[in-house]
C-alpha cells in the first residue's frame, strides 16, 4: 500500500482553486485587481492541460487583420502554431490555433452569460485558414475547421439555487455564434452543453477538477488544429506607416 489516495489528490486540486478564488473575492477591493486575480487562478488550473496546449489572456487575430475582443483565457495549440506575438505584455494568437476561449468572472448571472457570449462570438467570427497536409505518401485534404469551445468560469453564482432553471434559461439564449459549451461555478458545480443543444448541470463536490477533466476530454476529441496558411498572414509584412 502506497498511502496515496487519488480521490484526496483530486479533491485537493479543487479545494486549492476554490480557496484561492474565495480569497481573491474577499481580499481585493478594486474590481480590476479582483478580476486579474481570478484570471490568474484559472490559468494556474489550466497548466494541468497536456503540454501541446497553452492558456493565456490574449487577443486573437485572423489573416484578414481582424482582432477579437481581449479574452480572459485562450486555450491554444503550441505544438504546430508558427507564431505567437507579444506586444507590451499582450499575447496575439492566430485564429487557427485556438481551441477554446473562456471569460473569468467573480459570479455568474444573466448579464455575465451575455457578456461571455459576446466575447466568444468575437473569436468565432474570425476567419481561419486550412491548408492540405503533406506526408510521406502524398497529401491529406485540408482539415475541417473545428468548433471553438467557449465558456464562463466563476467562483460563485448570483442565483438561488445556483445550478437551477435560471442558469438553464440564461444558457439557452445562445446561438451557434455565441453559445457557451462549458463552464464552472467553483463553489457550486459545472455545466456542459450536449450535442442536442441542452445542458447538463452538475452540482457535485469538486467542480473545478470536474471541469478540467471535461475540458481535456473535449480537447482530445477535437484532435489537432488545421495547418495554417502562413502566407495569408505574410501579406501584412508591409510598412504600417
Amino acid at each position: 500500500m502506497s498511502g496515496w489516495s487519488l480521490s484526496a489528490l483530486l479533491a485537493g486540486l479543487h479545494d486549492e482553486i476554490q480557496g484561492r478564488l474565495e480569497r481573491a473575492r474577499k481580499l481585493y477591493g478594486h474590481p480590476v485587481a479582483k478580476g486579474e486575480a481570478s484570471e490568474t487562478v484559472w490559468l494556474e488550473l489550466l497548466k494541468y492541460l497536456p503540454e501541446r496546449y497553452r492558456a493565456d489572456t490574449a487577443f486573437v487575430v485572423d489573416s484578414e487583420g481582424r482582432f477579437s475582443d481581449q479574452i480572459d483565457i485562450v486555450v491554444y495549440d503550441r505544438q504546430y502554431t508558427p507564431f505567437i506575438l507579444k506586444q507590451d505584455g499582450h499575447a496575439i494568437i492566430p485564429a487557427e490555433s485556438v481551441y477554446a476561449v473562456f471569460e473569468a468572472k467573480q459570479a455568474i448571472d444573466a448579464g455575465q452569460v451575455a457578456y461571455a457570449q459576446g466575447k466568444i462570438a468575437s473569436v468565432r467570427a474570425l476567419k481561419r485558414t486550412s491548408l492540405p497536409i503533406p506526408y510521406a505518401g502524398g497529401t491529406y485534404p485540408p482539415k475541417l475547421l473545428h468548433h471553438i469551445m467557449g465558456g464562463l468560469l466563476t467562483f460563485e453564482s448570483e442565483w438561488s439555487p445556483p445550478m437551477g432553471d435560471a442558469l438553464k434559461q440564461a444558457l439557452a439564449t445562445g446561438t451557434q455564434d455565441d453559445w457557451l459549451d462549458l463552464g464552472c461555478i467553483a463553489a457550486h458545480g459545472h455545466f456542459a452543453r450536449r450535442l442536442d443543444g441542452g445542458y447538463d448541470l452538475a452540482a457535485e463536490g469538486r467542480p473545478a477538477t470536474a471541469f478540467l477533466f471535461e475540458l481535456i476530454a473535449r480537447l482530445q476529441s477535437t484532435a489537432t488544429v488545421p495547418m495554417i496558411d502562413i502566407r495569408a498572414y505574410a501579406k501584412w509584412l508591409v510598412d504600417p506607416c
